[in-house]
């Protein structure tokens, strides 16, 4: 697959590409500590059209910019709703773009052009059923529909791909509550150490496994 860095996303689907919409920096300006790659993806027929703007891919940027105390970079792609396209996105994510958090959205419920969930089974080697678990879990507290949910988390390498809500207020609900587990599961499977910001979400470390501040 080929890869273009676009702002305005033409119809990949005819062109047979993957968009990287942009590319993003934060954290602390002064760091001492690990370095952090991020991939957001966005899964969806009508934004990557253009008929409509992403609006959740820019909601999990938000998450990132409040809540990530370590410097990183985010990779914001986005892609339509066939499977090989969002698996080689995830694929080129974290075997070349370094990434050890990748974060979809889109693309996980019952429709026929739902096949998020499918594409991160195929690339990772471990699933981790929990996160998706807890997600469902804070999502029926607020809709019933909550239920049709078919999001999956998983590894790839020394990688984390999460598959978030689609609608910006429920990623919003979700990824503030899942968060605080994310930067010690990396920790185990070899990645980067993510501090966050703790008036946003304290990141939970067992005893003896927190390290100094870096700044």
């Amino acid at each position: 697959m080929t890869l273009l860095f676009l702002r305005h996303p033409q119809d990949v689907r005819t062109l047979g590409i993957i968009v990287i919409v942009s590319q993003h920096h934060g954290g602390a300006v002064e760091w001492g500590g690990d370095v952090v790659n991020i991939g957001i993806v966005t899964a969806s027929d009508r934004a990557s059209s253009g008929t409509y703007d992403d609006q959740s891919g820019p909601a999990i940027l938000e998450f990132f910019m409040e809540a990530i105390h370590s410097s990183w970079t985010a990779i914001r792609c986005l892609v339509p709703d066939e499977q090989a396209l969002i698996e080689s996105t995830l694929i080129d994510l974290v075997d070349v773009k370094g990434c050890s958090l990748v974060v979809t959205t889109g693309g996980t419920g019952p429709t026929p052009r739902d096949v998020t969930p499918e594409a991160t089974a195929s690339v990772c080697s471990r699933m981790l059923p929990g996160f998706s678990e807890q997600m469902r879990r804070i999502s029926l507290r607020h809709v019933p529909t909550a239920v049709l949910s078919r999001q999956m988390s998983g590894i790839r390498g020394s990688a984390l791909i999460i598959n978030l809500p689609g609608r910006p207020r429920a990623i919003r609900e979700t990824i503030d509550e899942i968060f605080p587990a994310v930067p010690y599961c990396i920790d185990l499977i070899g990645g980067p150490y993510i501090e966050t910001n703790p008036t946003i979400c304290e990141a939970f470390r067992p005893p003896g496994t927190k390290r100094p501040q870096s700044t």
